[in-house]
């Protein structure tokens, strides 16, 4: 990775623009609702109106006979023509191993029951409107207590109870405690996250066309997975893959909310191969928050056992997951992970997790940014504070006390992962050096606090042996494809997709280094199934930098030796000999040139390659790490609190990122200060409540669903601190998720820093003025 491309630098490190940003800014972006409207005929979506019930009657009659109606499908068309379609990431226990198409128990208010197709939206909508649907109404099970009560009603009687599953990270609970039994202090909280839901600026959308002479289906969908959803298709629809092609044109946000296959995307798919035409389907604001999966939503009851000197003995998470009506396809996965990762920055004699999913009539939870470890960063810099306040101690010396030492790595926690490298007191020490600055004075009735917190991240997800281990049905590597054409241009292709990340742009500088090309050479493919390597997982996990720009390192060395080949041998001198400048070949000692364009020409001639040289200029590589690669950060936020009205202002906020070697800066921070913004959405806003009686989910619109805006967040500073990955050719580690995870934690340190008296009630997020006031009123504080 050190080849020169102009004048000795290097592309990779350099902060420099994404490359489609001139395009987006003139409004030339090119999403799902964007395209062509000829011959395209529009979808709407059937949908329960209640939490629970059994449906008795479906009569779509009316519909049907209004004349305006193309297609109708109900229960019972869709139960003929489909197939249930299949989860990825299952727990012990689990009995449901689909998510069905054709329902006749709804189990959540905005369930996809059937759908109406028409010559435009606004029709298709009214006749969705003329469907009656009896349902016999049944009991709402509205949360994880409700859930969990000795008389709660089931959600599916046959299983005996409304567990989807469970299982235990670490050793057994007796041994822990045992040690919690010897402890000479132990901290017991237990903390609680609200359901979030991903709001990406661009709404779900499908528009899928059935050509029956070839018997293809074409999808354009706004997903993170291409792949996946085609081989889901596929099932759904009794299709073989090869009959599918996904095109994912531009993805206007996803923040984990499009990894899967949505039940009302493949009645879309369904209706358009029923018509052989072209139907579209393009969510609303409302179906995004009522209907699209949802993250987040968990209880936890955390023990934490400290020794006479501080350090930390024991540690124990009971997690209780809200996985909804039913496990989605990442199902249980966000707790599994929010398990796995509860230890963070810290050594513990010995630490364990245990994880109990739990059935809810609510839309399923599923992956949302930060896949579970917002959660546990919550639950353990949460209890790490609350025990250095009952010890008197500060809670940064606790913290450095008991945090991961350099020369400890590889150091492989409780629960079992191996934490690749990084320096993790030096970033600690930094982010409270940078907090000391950024002290304020309280007044009267407005206090002041400061706190920092320390996170790792799981990126780089993951070796395929660990995801097999797991009975994770996705793809762990990565592939690149690196193709130089016949006039010396350069496409490379990934089975990555893009979705506002800037990943085209971070590959580019990859492959441009790789080769010694000008980046402007370069153009990136992504998001075609019929073009991108195969990739089920893509985009998410923070995977995509890590995975995919190893594998083009790779094939970018392997491409650069055989230009300089056929170089060599147009020029007539020994391979030694040939050195590339920009876009010309020289050779050292006759000073003869060729240039990129006319070897790739002879390239593709067949000309001057070698007797086992291969003729195509393409070059692809497939890179399945050896391990998982660990991001690290230490977050602070200094916070005012109003005595008066509860309101938490967030006056500063500043990071100290280990995201390995960076491709891009200034995407990295861009990817680092979206992340922080949505963290202080959960951290203070954010919450997709529902009505504890009947299920109604209450924030149906921005009214009522609350998004952080530009003056709920302050300036932030970051700085990075970078530990090359050892395992990650490139050196690479991941960024897109590390700064959403801290932020609830950092802030609500932040307030028991400054109001110590209510501190040990600081469990549960979202700390709206409303919590924070009442937590004030109890302790004799409020206005």
């Amino acid at each position: 990775m050190t080849i020169a491309t102009r004048n000795g630098d290097t592309l990779v490190g350099k902060r420099m623009p994404r490359l489609h940003d001139d395009r987006m800014l003139r409004g030339h972006g090119r999403y799902v609702d964007d395209i062509d409207e000829t011959g395209v005929l529009h979808a709407a979506i059937i949908r329960s109106p209640a939490a629970h019930g059994t449906i008795t009657r479906f009569d779509a009659s009316a519909a049907r006979e209004s004349g305006e109606a193309v297609l109708v499908l109900g229960p019972d068309e869709i139960g003929r023509l489909t197939d249930p379609l299949p989860t990825t990431w299952r727990i012990p226990g689990q009995h449901l191993a689909a998510v069905e198409l054709a329902i006749r128990t709804v189990r959540y208010v905005g369930q996809p029951l059937g759908v109406v197709v028409a010559r435009n939206r606004a029709v298709a909508e009214d006749l969705a409107e003329l469907v009656e649907i009896d349902i016999d109404p049944l009991p709402a099970v509205v949360g994880i207590e409700a859930a969990l009560a000795p008389d709660a009603p089931l959600l599916y009687p046959e299983h005996g109870g409304n567990v989807a599953g469970g299982i235990h990270f670490g050793p057994p609970v007796e041994e822990l405690d045992a040690l919690f039994a010897g402890a000479a202090h132990v901290v017991e909280r237990e903390f609680a996250v609200q359901r979030i839901n991903p709001s990406p600026m661009e709404p779900r959308g499908v528009l899928a066309e059935w050509i029956p002479s070839t018997e293809q289906l074409t999808v354009w969908a706004s997903t993170q997975v291409p792949h996946l959803v085609r081989q889901e298709v596929a099932v759904g629809l009794r299709l073989r893959v090869d009959q599918v092609r996904v095109v994912t044109p531009d993805v206007g946000g996803a923040f984990g909310g499009k990894t899967t296959l949505y039940a009302d995307e493949a009645m879309t798919c369904l209706a358009a191969k029923v018509l052989g035409r072209r139907v579209k389907w393009i969510e609303d604001r409302t179906e995004n928050l009522t209907a699209s999966y949802q993250g987040r939503g968990q209880q936890a009851r955390c023990r934490l056992g400290l020794d006479a000197d501080g350090r930390f003995t024991a540690l124990h998470v009971h997690i209780h997951g809200d996985v909804g009506a039913f496990l989605s396809t990442a199902g249980s996965g966000p707790f599994q992970v929010a398990a796995l990762t509860i230890e963070g920055p810290y050594r513990f004699g010995a630490a364990g997790a245990t994880v109990t999913a739990v059935f809810t009539n609510a839309v399923p939870t599923g992956a949302y940014r930060g896949y579970g470890m917002q959660e546990s960063a919550w639950i353990r810099e949460r209890i790490i504070d609350e025990a250095a306040r009952e010890l008197g101690r500060d809670a940064n010396e606790l913290r450095l006390l008991n945090t991961i030492q350099p020369e400890q790595m590889p150091y492989t926690t409780g629960t079992m992962l191996t934490y690749d490298s990084g320096d993790y007191p030096a970033v600690l020490r930094r982010a409270v050096e940078m907090g000391e600055t950024r002290r304020r004075p309280s007044t009267d009735r407005i206090r002041r606090g400061i706190a920092v917190t320390g996170n790792v991240e799981i990126t780089g997800f993951a070796p395929s042996a660990l995801l097999e281990m797991f009975q994770i049905h996705w793809s762990g590597y990565e592939t690149g494809t690196i193709r130089v054409n016949e006039d010396g241009t350069v496409t490379v292709f990934s089975g990555v997709t893009p979705m506002g990340q800037g990943i085209e742009t971070a590959l580019a500088q990859i492959v441009a280094d790789e080769l010694g090309v000008p980046l402007e050479m370069i153009s990136v493919q992504l998001g075609d199934t019929a073009t991108a390597p195969y990739s089920n997982f893509s985009s998410q996990a923070s995977r995509s930098l890590p995975l995919a720009g190893a594998a083009l390192i790779t094939a970018g060395a392997t491409m650069r030796e055989r230009m300089l080949g056929l170089a060599a041998r147009a020029l007539g001198v020994g391979v030694e000999e040939v050195k590339l400048d920009g876009t010309v070949f020289r050779a050292g000692t006759t000073g003869a040139e060729v240039t990129w364009r006319d070897v790739a020409h002879r390239g593709w001639m067949g000309w001057g390659r070698g007797e086992t040289d291969k003729i195509l200029l393409e070059e692809t590589v497939s890179f399945d790490p050896p391990g998982i690669t660990y991001a690290y950060s230490a977050h602070g936020a200094a916070v005012a609190v109003d005595l008066d009205t509860g309101k938490v202002t967030v006056e500063d906020y500043w990071t100290v990122n280990d995201s390995g070697v960076l491709v891009n800066p200034l995407i990295a921070d861009g990817q680092i200060i979206g992340a922080i913004a949505q963290g202080l959405g959960t951290a203070l806003l954010e919450e997709a409540a529902f009505d504890p009686e009947t299920g109604q989910p209450l924030a149906t619109s921005y009214l009522d669903y609350v998004l952080p805006l530009s003056e709920d967040v302050p300036d932030i500073v970051i700085e990075h601190h970078v530990t090359p990955s050892p395992i990650i050719t490139g050196g690479f580690k991941g960024v897109g998720e590390s700064g959403i995870q801290p932020p609830a934690a950092t802030v609500g340190n932040a307030i028991a820093n400054a109001v110590p008296e209510i501190a040990a009630g600081l469990t549960a997020t979202p700390l709206s003025p409303s919590r924070i006031w009442t937590l004030l009123e109890q302790a004799g504080l409020e206005g």
